[in-house]
């Protein structure tokens, strides 16, 4: 897949049923189903101290992604109502990673760590592996909060159906686009 087979989040994005493009599964009791993942970049820097290359980790940024060829909905139920609960997916994905950001900083800022290699040349690109690794490690933890609160966010909402419930997701996720 490349970038443009996904929708990432922002204030300004709303999802549609044209983006779920996969076909249903008749198999499941779920009348739609949403593929949100977490995408993450960053930077290292290295500082060579008493002979040992050290790394730091630095511009972590993580962004919320939504599959349109993996998500689907049953044509005979894409309401209004199923969409916004299906939104709220998206969305509670996003306020996860309002909360989750300064904890993977604290995680990684302002910390040294020793790399591996023989040469100097191999230590840098050993760093840029091993902290790519570090940092997937913490994105997976995210990633289970997300699985997680969706199970919360559908059970408490009965899937949307309970309207008072979706009603207090829903202000609580436009604070999010203010």
């Amino acid at each position: 897949m490349n970038e443009n087979d996904v929708v990432v989040w922002s204030k300004e994005t709303f999802l549609k049923w044209a983006d779920f493009q996969a076909e249903s599964n008749p198999a499941t009791f779920e009348d739609s189903h949403s593929v949100i993942k977490y995408k993450f970049t960053w930077t290292i820097n290295s500082e060579k101290i008493d002979e040992q290359i050290l790394f730091l980790i630095e511009n972590i940024r993580i962004y919320v992604e939504f599959f349109p060829h993996l998500s689907w909905v049953r044509i005979s139920q894409d309401t209004d109502r199923l969409l916004n609960h299906e939104q709220g997916h998206f969305d509670l994905a996003e306020m996860i990673r309002q909360e989750y950001i300064e904890k993977l900083q604290a995680v990684f800022y302002g910390k040294h760590f020793p790399t591996r290699g023989q040469n100097e040349e191999q230590q840098k690109q050993f760093a840029k592996e091993d902290s790519g690794r570090m940092i997937a490690e913490e994105i997976e933890k995210l990633e289970q909060v997300l699985v997680k609160r969706r199970q919360e966010y559908d059970a408490m909402t009965e899937f949307g159906h309970n309207l008072e419930k979706q009603l207090e997701f829903d202000l609580k996720f436009n604070k999010l686009r203010s």
